[in-house]
């Protein structure tokens, strides 16, 4: 649960630090006092955009921490753990988002900077905030259907459904990508035989054309080539005056120095290196001179060679690797003219299995949506009067579809009939904005024991409603904060004095620019406060009375109302 808010710079606030308990906890204060604020800093906290408006005047940033009780809460620490964030104390989380003049946020878990994203995902698993916004998300059609899948346990069974149908669709469009390309390659059958029988009669080999290329080159100078070299290896030796010949007698010189100075025999040992190259190099020469062979025919021969793999690859692809890669994917696209057809009898037989997965899915999911729709509608009617709904009735309509969708078998539609003798109508054109935050509060009553985010926070759930209505949407809050930590902001005393925990929102000034600040109030401070939310004269002996009487009677409420509710919903029915 959220022990404690701290908020700095934020909007008109300066520094504030809202203390949470375990409960009901309320939230009140005069028009303008900076109840939004918070509720607006909170949402900020947990993800929601945020621009350098939201930034106090003179400050150069804004920051939002929140210390929670994570105390058992595995299922916490195993998301926290899932995305690398150390928890080195596992009874407390603390939160903290901060926004710069420029714009730009930076968001903190337990002191380790984090993703915007990550904050979110960790914050929806600790808060949930519930206002207009969220009552009016009561009209989408896929808000319904969740909820009545989480009351129905059906939650696993809806995203096997979804799966299922994922899977029929990818095998449509696997028989739809198949039918379409054996019906292309069936149209370029002649085409492709065509290119294949050309490559493969052409019988290229890798590297072909760089070895007739060198080929070639020597062909077309062989003469000169096997004169070049002829020269080189007279000049070498075989004529008068030849290289090695001198060299011979350059060895009488060597012997006669290295008998007068014996440390010059290094010397040999360069002699005798380049005396024996160069008679292999000579070597060489002769041997290269007599391989060249002047041959017309085979360059004759070679260049008819390399004019086809021209000629291929002006057609084919700009290298003989691409050539090969053309008759391989022609090979391929002629190869679906003969087995497409058994293709895509196997991809049938999948589809057929695919979809009797899907209507055996659906079947089941639909069998549980019944039950639930019809034990919910059960428990809604039951908590509808103790919001001032005394003949309101819910509806789970669930109109069967054309066909099976990812969604199901069906459409879910909540209907409600909020007047003696009417028939239920959707929400959308039967509830007003109050009308509707209250049966979201009877669902969010119900639902209250599957819902496993620890703290509940709600913005003007008390909208276009008072006296005893106001009453009775205070003790269903407080019955949901049996099973969660409650937030509320309100403005009845009727809600108010419901609360375990009373924190009262009061503007004031510091340094000449007004801000915001908070107090817990109880005793006779609680009092007045209360005596204030009625309307008169908060220290008129009358107001504080009716305001004791207010209190007094939260603090000896208990469940009979809603056992009441039931009984009269059953003589009803």
């Amino acid at each position: 649960m959220l022990t404690e808010l701290r908020i700095r710079n934020f909007a008109i606030i300066d520094a504030l630090t809202l203390p949470l308990a375990p409960g009901f906890n309320v939230l009140t204060g005069e028009t303008g006092a900076g109840k939004s604020i918070i509720v607006g800093a909170l949402g900020f906290l947990l993800g929601e955009r945020g621009t350098s408006d939201l930034i106090r005047t003179g400050a150069d940033k804004a920051s939002v921490e929140g210390i929670f009780d994570a105390s058992g809460d595995t299922e916490l620490i195993a998301l926290l753990d899932a995305r690398g964030v150390d928890v080195d104390d596992p009874t407390t989380v603390v939160l903290r988002r901060e926004i710069v003049s420029s714009g730009r946020t930076r968001a903190w878990i337990n002191s380790a900077t984090t993703t915007a994203a990550v904050l979110a995902e960790v914050g929806r698993a600790l808060v949930s905030l519930h206002g207009q916004h969220e009552a009016q998300s009561l009209l989408d059609e896929e808000s319904q259907r969740a909820i009545v899948d989480a009351f129905g346990s059906a939650t696993a069974v809806a995203a096997r459904v979804r799966g299922a149908y994922e899977a029929v669709l990818a095998i449509a469009r696997e028989i739809q990508s198949l039918t379409a390309r054996k019906a292309e390659a069936e149209r370029r059958a002649d085409y492709l035989r065509h290119l294949v029988d050309e490559i493969d009669e052409a019988q290229l080999k890798a590297g072909e054309d760089v070895t007739l290329e060198e080929e070639a080159r020597r062909l077309e100078h062989a003469e000169e080539l096997k004169s070049l070299a002829g020269g080189m290896a007279g000049i070498l030796e075989g004529e008068e005056g030849a290289v090695l010949e001198s060299l011979g007698h350059m060895q009488r010189s060597l012997a006669a120095i290295q008998r007068i100075d014996a440390s010059l025999a290094r010397l040999q040992e360069l002699y005798d290196s380049a005396f024996y190259s160069l008679q292999e190099l000579s070597r060489e020469l002769e041997e290269y001179e007599r391989a060249v062979d002047l041959d017309p025919a085979r360059l004759a021969e070679v260049q008819r060679r390399r004019d086809l793999i021209f000629r291929l690859s002006k057609k084919y692809g700009p290298s003989l690797e691409a050539v090969a890669e053309t008759a391989r994917v022609a090979r391929a696209e002629l190869d679906l003219v003969d087995s497409g057809a058994l293709d895509l009898r196997q991809l049938e037989v999948r589809r057929k299995e695919s979809q009797e997965a899907l209507a055996a899915a659906a079947a089941e999911l639909t069998r549980l949506r019944r039950d639930a729709a019809s034990r919910l509608a059960t428990e809604v009617d039951a908590v509808l009067p103790e919001l001032g709904m005394p003949d309101g009735r819910l509806d789970v309509s669930m109109p069967p579809r054309a066909e099976i969708g990812a969604v199901g078998a069906e459409d879910i539609e909540l209907r409600v009939a909020l007047n003696r003798g009417h028939e239920s109508r959707p929400l959308a054109r039967v509830a007003s904005g109050g009308e509707l935050s209250r049966v979201m509060l009877a669902l969010k009553t119900i639902l209250a024991r599957l819902d496993r985010v620890p703290t509940l926070v709600f913005d003007e759930v008390d909208a276009g409603i008072g006296g005893k209505i106001g009453l009775q949407v205070g003790d269903t809050m407080r019955r949901v904060a049996k099973h969660h930590q409650v937030l509320a902001i309100t403005h009845l005393p009727q809600i108010a004095a419901r609360a375990h925990h009373h924190i009262v929102v009061e503007k004031g000034a510091r340094g000449g620019i007004t801000t915001a600040d908070t107090r817990v109030v109880d005793g006779d401070a609680r009092v007045i406060e209360v005596a204030r939310l009625l309307g008169g004269d908060p220290e008129s002996e009358v107001s504080l009375a009716h305001a004791r009487e207010l209190l007094s009677a939260a603090a000896h409420e208990s469940s009979e109302p809603a056992t009441r509710g039931a009984r009269k919903l059953a003589k009803k029915r």
